[in-house]
């Protein structure tokens, strides 16, 4: 749902094509007359209404078709076996970019059908242009300029190089930072070890076909982590890269247990074997304070959010605890950059806002229940300090504004009791991708979000970010 109250998502047919993909022209030719028709048969059965998947799933038969004038930037991409995570590696290309097309470099781990097939990705997603508006505007002008168009459509074609290497054991998580000027990135394995590696490389090739082609004939198999740990003695989940110490790292485990890394000369790591104990389940998600280089946050299977401060031995680094910030597991959180707030997401489908001025109370200042299925993924926006977005197993993404509020002139007023049950705060709703993992707000290029999903990476911007 778009800020204008419209739907980013119509009910259509099933000959509704998918938007733009890096795999493909990204050509829609029916794509209007579906949303014509659908339009046509809206008008026929009465009143317009809010669609909300939350409330009304599409019914046998029909299926979501997607509203154009809804995103300024929608792409597709596919990397064969399906990614859980990636991140987006920094680049040298500018901040707070605008101007389209864009590029983009992100790494992410593959979650394959054997150990053996999987493989650690680095993209280059480049030649991302604006979302066409005037389709069918275009279509209805003279045929004298149909292959116009098609040159135009073609040279519009969204592009992606990959570079691959093989890793043994699906990747969980990945995250990456920049120590010096060398961008590396952490992989929780599904093996049981937290492994860096160094990507210039694999940047190198994806940034110049004649260095790509050699990569993959020759240096492609040779690539192997710099640094390896596997103290942990079983898989995890939660990892995190301090913004305010280069290279300090902090990993959690399936069995409870928390690690922290600081970084030693000549690119290795020294990993303190005591782990932070506190937590009574699997950790689950990490992440460093944006403005304290010893503190942390920790969610977990136990229902609970803890801050911890590393100055402190492990056994009594917990300082702060909402021990039920959630019905059941928290899944997820992400630590405001400018404001002393942390958004938690849990299996109860629950979006918390924790004010860390009240923490000790355990009781969150702000709670949305609009996910419908366990929350897998949240981030504030890096710019804004009141938008943050999520993702659920109900294969939605949202956008929320904290800085909405409700207008008390229309309280009352609003005909559609889908409307009136819609916080305020709700920016839009993004769907059709399937199984959704993670998503990330691109550092670099304004209003941009990244998901991954069993059905691929969607790049998107909506018109309400």
């Amino acid at each position: 749902m778009s800020a204008a109250g419209q739907s980013a998502w119509r009910k259509g047919d099933q000959d509704g094509e998918e938007d733009e993909g890096m795999e493909s022209s990204g050509s829609e030719s029916d794509e209007d007359d579906i949303m014509e028709e659908s339009a046509d048969n809206e008008n026929d059965s009465g009143p317009k209404r809010v669609y909300m998947p939350s409330m009304e799933p599409p019914k046998e038969g029909e299926e979501l078709v997607m509203d154009q004038e809804a995103y300024v930037l929608y792409h597709q991409a596919q990397t064969g076996a399906p990614c859980l995570s990636f991140d987006v590696v920094p680049d040298n290309l500018g901040d707070n970019r605008t101007e389209y097309p864009l590029s983009m470099f992100l790494c992410a781990g593959t979650q394959a059908d054997t150990a053996q097939a999987n493989r650690i990705l680095v993209m280059k997603m480049h030649n991302l242009h604006r979302t066409s508006k005037d389709k069918k505007a275009d279509n209805d002008d003279s045929e004298s300029s149909d292959s116009g168009e098609e040159e135009d459509e073609e040279e519009k074609k969204p592009q992606l190089e990959l570079a691959m290497v093989p890793h043994y054991g699906g990747v969980n998580r990945i995250r990456v930072c920049t120590l010096g000027e060398v961008p590396v990135a952490a992989v929780w394995s599904e093996k049981g070890q937290v492994e860096i590696y160094d990507l210039r490389k694999q940047l190198a090739a994806v940034s110049d076909p004649e260095v790509l082609a050699a990569f993959l004939s020759e240096e492609q198999v040779k690539i192997k982590p710099v640094f390896s740990f596997s103290g942990h003695m079983t898989e995890g989940f939660a990892l995190d890269w301090s913004t305010k110490t280069a290279g300090r790292l902090i990993t959690g485990d399936c069995n409870k247990n928390i690690h922290l890394w600081n970084p030693r000369e000549g690119g290795t790591w020294h990993v303190d074997q005591r782990p932070f104990t506190g937590h009574t389940k699997s950790v689950e998600d990490l992440q460093w304070s944006p403005t304290e280089a010893t503190v942390f946050a920790s969610c977990s299977v136990d229902a609970s959010v803890r801050i911890w401060d590393t100055r402190a031995a492990p056994n009594k680094a917990c300082m702060l605890t909402a021990s039920q910030a959630h019905e059941s597991d928290v899944n997820v959180i992400s630590w405001n950059h400018h404001e002393p707030f942390i958004v938690s997401g849990g299996d109860d489908g629950v979006l918390k806002i924790w004010d860390l001025r009240q923490f000790q109370k355990g009781v969150s200042v702000a709670k949305f229940k609009q996910h419908t299925a366990p929350i897998t993924s949240v981030e504030w926006h890096p710019n804004d300090s009141g938008v943050f977005a999520a993702a659920g197993a109900d294969d939605q993404i949202t956008q929320w504004d904290l800085a909405v509020e409700k207008d008390q002139d229309q309280e009352g007023e609003l005909e559609d009791p889908t409307l009136a049950a819609i916080p305020p705060q709700l920016l839009f709703v993004h769907q059709g991708e399937k199984d959704i993992k993670e998503l990330h707000w691109h550092p670099q290029c304004s209003g941009i979000v990244i998901s991954t999903a069993l059905s691929g990476f969607n790049v998107f911007r909506t018109i309400s970010v």
